[in-house]
């Protein structure tokens, strides 16, 4: 099924394909069964020759609204899509993923030798590429729509696109004129965006000069998220919260599951931040504008492969982030918008699972931002009002999710439950001269002597050594899935520390291990046992229940086989090699998928969710290979 794009300033019309045919680019190229909420609606639009603007939450998968469609539009032989994007690093993570799915997709930017740029002009030019990725600066130079000029174009697609609006919390004038390319393009435009509030919507349309645009807005509603904000004034109670919070969320081991993401309004403040974590254990790294290319690459590199877990960050550690596995997100400073603070919470628990987002708020908070807005070319009004809705967030005794929505104008009824508001935990943190303050920021002690003699008595009763941070959530009563592979679940002693916290519970099992009572078994995934004491029982194959040698890598999360941890192993063996992030190879749920079904034939593999062709033809044999090795052992 196909329709006619309309006239655009006398050019010729042409068809941009619809229905089935991008159905089936989802499915064969992208490995997945069904388009999210939201994506359809998208798709079926700029497929159909319309116009359309784009609202969808951070991790709702915007992207794909253009990109099945620039795909299918390619394969039909519609020409490239281009597309505008405002950081060089998203480009290159958005190529090579596109890459990895066998898309013929470039991008032109100044980081390029001038031999890279004339093969990437010459495969547009020939009609060898199916997206095209460019700068807003570049796309509005008089070369560049003269080589526009020279190309079949299916589609235009505007990413970042709030960024076209003075009121947007990213604004880059050059924006502004990417509405001179209906001038030398005849195709139907596509502007995405996840903040963007209904006058920053109305200011897109018209600065891009859309034509009757359909308009799609997804739910802001993000029901994995707690959301939090403490009152909190000085650096030093700021600190105290945010180590227990990464406590809280397990992050002071080197190894494990899940990651945190702290930002800074400043870099000499993230340089302050970082250096307390470090020292007081945490394996923690820095990223601002400030440091060299090459420290910064360094420093997401090591966050991407698990050697640090948590990061610290002024925002230009920002557009396209995408991991999975974020369980917090720490607000040290409140950013300067409503906007710019739910796109950075957004990043947390993509995954689908439980995740935090705290804000810390304070009189300081807004005058380093008027100071910082003073300083650009953002408008005393615009900065000011932007500062009022953080401050009423902060503030107001309502259910923070349902403020959130409805400062992008969608009006969720009920609340959310999760919150701090919607759980009567709402202001019960703030330093303005409370002497009750040490007691109100939980400050991670070891547990009194008697809970300590309970934790000798659980391990004692252990058939082999576990983790300590499984062992604190048993003694919590966690029903954590990993805990049953221990024995930890038929403990006498489950649950009997549950009025602790798990950060007390971890920092006495190390206090234990330091002065002799409990021993340390294994190197890199080190668990604890008692002294002395033999290992009766040796682990069985797949079991990942802590012991010396057989506990899941950094990331596996709940991948508890042989099978799973290879495959892990394996993504990021071919990441290192490729030079792409793990989830580019294939993501963590195609790992539980695989070892569910644990399919024996490339057909079986092709019904794996997230598995399309090119997946398929370049990683299959591999992937079949780890399959029949992990049989022949059972």
């Amino acid at each position: 099924m196909t329709r006619v794009v309309r006239v655009i300033k006398g050019l010729v019309p042409r068809v941009v394909p619809c229905g089935k045919d991008v159905r089936a680019t989802l499915r064969e190229v992208f490995g997945h069964a069904d388009f999210r909420f939201g994506q359809r609606a998208a798709v079926e639009s700029i497929s159909g020759g319309r116009d359309t603007v784009v609202l969808l939450p951070t991790g709702a998968g915007k992207s794909l609204c253009y990109q099945v469609p620039a795909v299918a539009a390619s394969r039909m032989g519609e020409g490239t899509t281009l597309v505008i994007s405002p950081l060089i690093a998203l480009m290159r993570d958005q190529v090579n993923a596109l890459c990895g799915h066998g898309v013929q997709a470039a991008a032109l930017n100044s980081h390029q030798s001038e031999g890279e740029q004339r093969e990437v002009v010459e495969r547009l030019l020939a009609g060898d590429l199916e997206l095209l990725y460019v700068s807003p600066e570049r796309a509005v130079t008089s070369s560049f729509k003269r080589l526009l000029g020279r190309a079949l174009v299916a589609l235009v697609a505007i990413d970042e696109a709030h960024c076209v609006s003075q009121w947007g919390h990213d604004f880059r004038p050059e924006y502004m004129r990417l509405h001179e390319l209906r001038a030398v393009v005849d195709a139907p435009m596509i502007a995405v965006t996840a903040t963007a509030t209904r006058r920053v919507m109305d200011e897109i349309v018209s600065r891009l000069e859309l034509c009757d645009p359909v308009e799609v807005r997804g739910s802001f509603n993000r029901p994995n998220l707690r959301f939090s904000v403490q009152h909190l004034r000085t650096d030093l109670r700021r600190l105290a919260a945010t180590a227990h919070a990464l406590e809280e969320a397990g992050l002071r081991a080197r190894s494990g599951a899940g990651r945190a993401v702290v930002y800074c309004s400043t870099r000499k403040k993230t340089e302050t931040v970082v250096q307390a974590l470090k020292s007081t254990g945490f394996p923690a790294g820095y990223y601002h504008a400030g440091r060299t290319q090459l420290a910064r690459e360094r420093a997401q590199r090591s966050f991407d492969s698990g050697r640090i877990r948590v990061l610290v960050a002024t925002n230009a550690f920002g557009m396209g982030i995408d991991y999975p596995d974020v369980r917090l997100i720490v607000h040290f400073q409140t950013p300067g918008s409503l906007e710019a603070y739910y796109q950075e919470a957004g990043r947390a628990g993509r995954d689908g699972e439980a995740a935090q987002c705290v804000l810390f708020f304070g009189p300081g908070d807004l005058v380093t931002q008027r100071r910082l807005s003073s300083a650009s070319s953002v408008s005393s009004v615009r900065s000011e009002g932007a500062l009022q809705a953080v401050e009423r967030y902060a503030r107001d005794a309502r259910c923070r999710q349902q403020m959130l929505c409805a400062h992008f104008g969608v009006h969720d009824s009920d609340a959310c439950g999760l919150c701090d508001v919607c759980t009567g935990g709402a202001g019960g943190l703030s330093d303005g001269g409370d002497p009750e303050l040490e007691r109100a920021v939980p400050i991670v002690t070891q547990l009194p002597a008697e809970a300590q003699q309970l934790i000798l008595s659980a391990v004692g009763r252990l058939r082999r050594p576990v983790g300590k941070t499984n062992l604190a959530r048993a003694l919590r009563g966690s029903k954590a899935k990993s805990l049953g592979r221990g024995g930890l679940l038929m403990l006498v002693e489950y649950g009997a520390l549950s009025e602790h916290s798990e950060a007390s519970i971890v920092r006495s099992i190390s206090g234990m291990l330091a002065d002799g009572r409990l021993e340390r078994r294994g190197r890199k995934y080190p668990t604890v046992w008692i002294p002395g004491r033999p290992v009766r029982v040796r682990t069985t194959a797949g079991a990942t229940d802590g012991t010396s040698g057989s506990q899941a890598k950094p990331g596996v999360g709940r991948g508890t086989t042989d099978l799973a941890r290879g495959l892990e192993n394996y993504r990021r063996r071919m990441a290192r090699s490729l030079q792409w992030k793990p989830y580019m190879v294939f993501q963590r749920r195609v790992i539980t998928e695989l070892d569910r079904q644990r399919p024996d034939t490339r057909d079986g593999l092709a019904r794996i969710p997230g598995l399309g062709v090119a997946k398929i033809e370049r990683f299959g044999a591999d992937i079949l290979d780890l399959i029949h090795a992990c049989a022949q052992k059972r």
